[in-house]
């Protein structure tokens, strides 16, 4: 019940949010005329193991999970020590995150950003891109097949990529039928948080060749992370193992040597 419940919110968050900001003062920010840094074509050509590291305060399911967050410091952070890409939590209610916090963090680097986010609406890219993301994330489980067509259509046009979330195989087959070229298997499910990495196992060799893919969620330094890319895995987005580190540039930086 809990995606239920953060997107019945995040409707009435949007609808609220179009009239405090409508889309044209949204066009109108400095940072949506700027140039994208391409946060697909940095997942495609990084050699090396791909992390995008994650910026986030809280998780509906742990609480607070850093006391002292600044997304300027963890951004240049991040990139000082190895990160390919990097993903913010832009979500307040259940997440404690903010777009400026995406702002802020785009400032004090210069590694793609994905806007991690529930995205319900097109209005909800126009915003990812006027507050400097390079890409957003749309999640299968959370949108109808129309819709994600439709929000993929939007974030192309508008120049963002699309990391698009699924858990199950359907999701995955239908990730696929709306021309996803980035799929991010999580290995939580968001009606109950528990996680597996087994669902990247499972899914992982099903994804067709040219897309990228992506492992989110449970993951944590040793000889699984091989096991993983061997099995298809491109890259790794990982938040929580690194936040609740003392150092979260070291822990990425030992993900990235396992």
């Amino acid at each position: 019940m809990i995606l239920e419940e953060i997107l019945e919110a995040k409707r009435g968050e949007v609808e609220a949010a179009k009239h405090l900001r409508p889309e044209a003062s949204l066009r109108r920010r400095p940072l949506f005329g700027e140039q994208r840094r391409g946060f697909e074509r940095a997942l495609r050509s990084r050699k090396g193991r791909r992390v995008i590291a994650e910026i986030k305060r809280r998780s509906p399911s742990r609480g607070t999970i850093r006391e002292r967050f600044d997304p300027e410091e963890h951004a240049r952070d991040y990139e000082r020590h190895g990160a390919t890409c990097l993903s913010v939590l832009t979500d307040r209610r259940f997440f404690g995150g903010m777009l400026e916090d995406l702002e802020r963090a785009r400032g004090a680097c210069r590694l793609p950003l994905l806007r991690k986010d529930f995205l319900v609406d097109e209005y909800q890219i126009i915003e990812a891109r006027a507050f400097g993301a390079d890409a957003v994330l749309l999640i299968v489980a959370a949108l109808t097949d129309q819709q994600l067509k439709a929000l993929l259509d939007v974030a192309r046009t508008e120049g963002l990529d699309a990391l698009v979330e699924v858990h199950t195989r359907e999701e995955l087959e239908r990730a696929v039928e709306a021309g996803a070229t980035m799929v991010g298997i999580n290995n939580r499910d968001l009606r109950t948080f528990e996680t597996s990495v087994a669902v990247t196992r499972q899914l992982a060799p099903l994804v067709p060749g040219g897309i990228v893919v992506v492992s989110e969620s449970g993951l944590a330094a040793g000889p699984d992370l091989a096991d993983l890319e061997r099995l298809g895995v491109d890259a790794f987005l990982v938040g929580e193992a690194f936040m609740r580190a003392p150092s979260p540039g070291a822990a990425l930086a030992s993900f990235l040597r396992a």
